[in-house]
């Protein structure tokens, strides 16, 4: 096998330029069948396996620098820096990243996980090499989707300032997870399906058939091709950014890339080379359902299908069953997205309720404010969106929706630990960042029924801004007995006792119970109180609380510093009540990759370790 050659970084540059189709095609295969063991990224690598192999060709790593936007598409970049055999722990914990991740390995040079960040990065690289005096390559290689995204446009106006080579490699599918929406998509379509260049391309080439010397003259015209494009294209954005264009060109014929590559390296100055790639190309599974092999679980290789089976419904599967069925009963409900349809559960209500339904791309700090624009319009919009992004528009929160005290709705999923996707993805911030923001009210609910109930008071009882946050997984349909109506600042008394209480947020409800039972074992007596309101605190049980009981636990998937345990113990500070308190958090740490489960043990946040915890507390304060 030639993949058996590439042991560590430039190995592919001695491999014979006939035999490179055939180690890209080992490459696809090698993907396919460990990711259908461990799960991951396989659309998004399957089709930029060619493109990393001509970028690592014409670049000498790690003097030359590589930014991955996103960075879910670099797998092919770490098997040719010698980490094929790391596979096999791929998004485990201690094992491989699948984001790119600087103390893995020196050729990754930026880490990524969120969109649209590699122009900006990458050019900070290339600015410092200048001071420095190096000369050497720097590429950003960005997604079609990522050019949703704000933070590329600021980028590109810096970057039209400078004076030494820097290559930006468009890598265009046509899609993000999702298929791409809005005005920047519809030109890089024109670009790729532009009739007058195609036309005359076509023409030009029947006409040079006839004659002899035909197909050496066919080979000519296509390297001009960049030069045509640029005459039938005048005045393009790029080019009147005062970046120099290349493309588009097929993202599967390594030489052609290597050349144009080669040539972007000469430029003096910005370069964006426009590179046509397919999302799962070579997989037909992939190929057909690009968003679902996205992100990956394991899954059957010969059919594609999932290896887990789904047996309950989950988070998102609940949000999108109310939201549809409050589209029907509130006429000016609104679903916003930023390019997550699927992911978020929103697909079912774009079907029912088309106009009402906004996919903005990748830009969620205009999807905040352009739902602060809705509100403002008398509609009631609810912004679905995963934790770990809505911190991109943590001002756009404060200041044009709270400040104004605007009845926008965020639906917040993949609160808490989210596993394999690691340190970019946990959603673990949120409720310290949220509960700091005057007027906004944030929930969180324990069960399946909880969200519902949450939701539709969210939609039909409030005028305020209301953030809802549910982790990702199956849905909890523990506790069905147990659904007090919603009302604002009001907690949920499970077991009433003595001793003990346990002040359990969201998902750490179905954890308090297991500890609970582990108590109750020993004798204990243990409250347990569904503290479904985090901003506001219901100040009356929580006061009435710390009289009763010997010892308060608070539990949250969330980090310690500014969340649910520090804003109670602020609170009873306030009150001038003093009782112990054992505050049960994530550390203020970033948590990498690894299964829910897993990250639970090693955090201490499962029913074992807190079990634990509040019996050596206990202990102390008897003795």
């Amino acid at each position: 096998m030639i993949l058996e050659k590439i042991n560590q970084p430039n190995d592919i540059k001695s491999i014979p330029r006939e035999e490179l189709p055939l180690l890209a095609e080992e490459i696809r295969s090698f993907l396919i069948e460990k990711l259908s063991v461990t799960g991951g990224h396989l659309a998004s690598n399957l089709g930029v396996i060619e493109l990393t192999m001509a970028l690592h060709l014409i670049m000498t790593l790690p003097r030359d620098k590589i930014v991955w936007d996103v960075g879910h598409q670099s797998y092919t970049h770490k098997i040719l820096t010698g980490r094929k055999e790391g596979f096999d722990t791929l998004r485990k914990i201690g094992g491989l990243s699948g984001f790119p991740k600087r103390e893995e390995s020196a050729c990754d040079v930026f880490d990524t996980g969120h969109s649209s960040t590699s122009v900006s990065a990458a050019l900070g690289i290339a600015q410092a090499r200048d001071l420095a005096g190096d000369d050497c390559c720097v590429a950003a290689v960005i997604g079609d989707g990522s050019f949703t995204g704000g933070m590329v446009y600021e980028a590109l106006n810096n970057v039209s300032n400078m004076k030494t080579n820097f290559i930006i490699v468009l890598n265009d599918n046509g899609m993000s997870i999702s298929e791409n929406v809005g005005g920047f998509s519809s030109y890089l379509s024109t670009i790729r399906t532009n009739d007058a260049y195609t036309s005359l391309k076509r023409a030009a080439e029947d006409a040079l058939r006839q004659k002899d010397g035909g197909e050496a003259a066919i080979k000519k015209l296509r390297g001009m091709k960049n030069n045509l494009k640029s005459l039938l294209l005048p005045g393009s954005f790029f080019e009147q950014l005062g970046i120099k264009y290349f493309g588009p060109i097929d993202g599967y014929n390594i030489d052609r890339m290597v050349t144009v590559f080669q040539n972007a390296k000469k430029v003096r100055g910005p370069v964006i080379v426009h590179v046509l790639t397919q999302k799962g190309k070579g997989y037909p599974p992939a190929e057909r359902m690009p968003a679902r092999f996205h992100g990956t679980g394991p899954f059957a290789i010969e059919t594609g299908l999932p290896l887990k089976k789904k047996v309950k419904a989950d988070w998102s599967d609940i949000f999108s069953t109310v939201m549809c069925k409050e589209g029907k009963k509130t006429p000016n409900l609104c679903a916003v997205t930023a390019a997550m349809p699927d992911g978020t559960g929103l697909k079912r209500f774009r079907g029912m309720y088309p106009s009402r339904f906004f996919d903005v791309g990748i830009a969620e700090e205009h999807a905040v404010t352009f739902c602060a624009g809705l509100a403002v319009g008398g509609r009631i919009p609810v912004f679905a969106v995963y934790s770990s992004f809505l911190q991109r528009a943590f001002d756009q929160i404060v200041h044009d929706v709270c400040l104004q005290n605007l009845h926008v709705i965020f639906a917040i999923d993949r609160g808490g630990l989210v596993g394999a996707d690691g340190e970019t993805h946990q959603g673990i911030f949120d409720l310290s960042y949220l509960s700091l923001i005057p007027n906004i009210c944030v929930l969180a609910p324990k069960n399946k029924w909880e969200l519902a109930d949450m939701l539709k008071w969210a939609v039909r009882k409030t005028s305020s801004p209301v953030a809802i946050r549910y982790p990702r997984g199956s849905a909890y349909d523990g506790l069905e007995e147990f659904r007090a109506p919603i009302r604002y600042g009001e907690w949920e008394i499970l077991y009433d006792e003595s001793d003990i209480c346990l002040l359990a947020v969201g998902s750490m409800v179905e954890t308090a119970l297991e500890v609970r039972s582990m108590l109750k074992k020993e004798g204990a007596n243990c409250s347990l109180i569904n503290c479904r309101f985090i901003k506001p605190l219901d100040e009356q049980v929580l006061q009435r609380a710390a009289g009763e009981h010997n010892l308060l636990v608070t539990l949250e998937e969330n980090v310690e510093t500014g969340g649910f345990g520090s804003q109670v113990l602020a609170c009873l500070n306030d009150m001038g009540i003093t009782v112990p308190l054992e505050r049960v958090a994530l550390p203020d740490a970033y948590i990498e990759a690894g299964s829910v489960e897993l990250l639970r043990k090693e955090t201490a946040l499962d029913a074992e370790s807190i079990y634990k915890k509040i019996r050596t507390r206990m202990i102390g304060l008897y003795t």
